[in-house]
């Protein structure tokens, strides 16, 4: 929930009210810090829980099955969006910098958007999974309760 609740009013809530209230340089910059923030909760939220439904799984929660699933795609999701897409977008932001304008005016500004669109992407995958997980963890959840209720004591 921590994971999933962070993702959704960083990229939904807070970024949006960056944007209409700062300069975009300014904006950009304090949205880019937290989503930096936002892929190391889902990195160290992704593993914990994929090792936890993990072990569930072993134990004999069948319903933690598909959990993992949708576990591992939200991690993918971040590492590529905070491995792989991320540090083109912040190259592409320095060089801009460094060049005296901000990336919007910059002649990078086509290849940022690109890059931004499809970290857009990805993280719209990775919260519309979120909302999945969470919406299945009910059934989960009494998957594991009716067979502990049903193990022999």
């Amino acid at each position: 929930m921590l994971w999933v609740g962070s993702q959704l009013t960083i990229g939904y809530a807070v970024a949006p009210v960056l944007f209409a209230s700062l300069d975009r340089p300014v904006a950009g910059e304090l949205a880019a810090q937290l989503f930096r923030l936002e892929g190391l909760i889902g990195v160290v939220c992704g593993l914990l829980l994929l090792g936890l439904s993990s072990v569930l799984v072993r134990r004999g929660a069948l319903g933690y099955r598909r959990l993992r699933w949708i576990l591992a795609a939200m991690l993918l999701c971040v590492l590529i969006g905070y491995f792989a897409l991320q540090p083109f977008m912040n190259a592409l932001r320095v060089q801009a910098m460094s060049a005296g304008m901000d990336v919007a005016s910059s002649p990078y500004a086509s290849r940022f958007g690109l890059l931004h669109g499809v970290s857009s992407l990805f993280y719209l995958v990775q919260s519309l999974l979120g909302a999945w997980l969470v919406w299945l963890l009910p059934s989960a959840r009494g998957t594991l309760g009716q067979r502990m209720e049903s193990a022999p004591r």
